[in-house]
């Protein structure tokens, strides 16, 4: 349970742990807010993004993800909540007041990667950036003008490049909440158009 939603956790999905929290308690959304959630997991940050806004769409590369998003949308009767598969922007269509991405920011190793579904929820490649300058490449497109785009990395995988990328795009983007766990810190960089 957090903030009154019920979710189950699923095999082959990640958890929701301190980066999703931090995600959901500094999401900056408007009541007429169409929503659009990359990497969607359980569903937590869609469901908890529901009750504050228009729309929800919540994507994920993982069927297993979206299997597990949609019942826990289902178990909170959530009929605002659309969710599907897609790699990043594949499948998507549209544009959205807000783009929320808990990215995987995770630097790996080439002979520590794991190819499957779970991993790609955590694996960003060898600098931690693989998914996320494929990400900053395609979300131009889907946001609207006056729009906000907030995502989750890590120290780790370099806070500076994504806030320079933002505002090459014309973005004004900051770290606007951090949380320190282990070896890094979780960081919510937030951009506005």
């Amino acid at each position: 349970m957090y903030d009154n939603v019920e979710y189950v956790e699923c095999c082959e999905v990640y958890p929701p742990a301190e980066d999703t929290f931090l995600l959901i308690d500094n999401m900056e959304i408007d009541k007429s807010d169409r929503v659009l959630e990359i990497g969607t997991g359980t569903g937590l940050v869609s469901i908890c993004a529901s009750f504050k806004c228009l729309e929800v769409t919540g994507v994920d590369i993982n069927p297993h993800a979206v299997k597990c998003a949609l019942n826990n949308v289902k178990l909170n009767k959530r009929g605002n909540v659309n969710v599907f598969e897609s790699d990043l922007f594949e499948n998507v269509d549209g544009i959205y007041d807000l783009i929320l991405f808990n990215t995987p920011y995770l630097p790996v190793l080439e002979d520590e990667h794991v190819d499957d579904d779970y991993s790609k929820a955590w694996d960003g490649g060898e600098n931690g950036r693989e998914v996320i300058d494929r990400f900053l490449e395609e979300v131009p497109q889907y946001l609207r003008d006056g729009g906000k785009l907030q995502l989750v990395q890590s120290s780790l995988s370099d806070n500076d490049k994504t806030l320079q990328i933002l505002e090459k795009m014309g973005l004004t983007a900051s770290i606007t909440a951090v949380e320190h766990v282990f070896f890094e810190d979780i960081t919510l960089i937030t951009a506005y158009r």
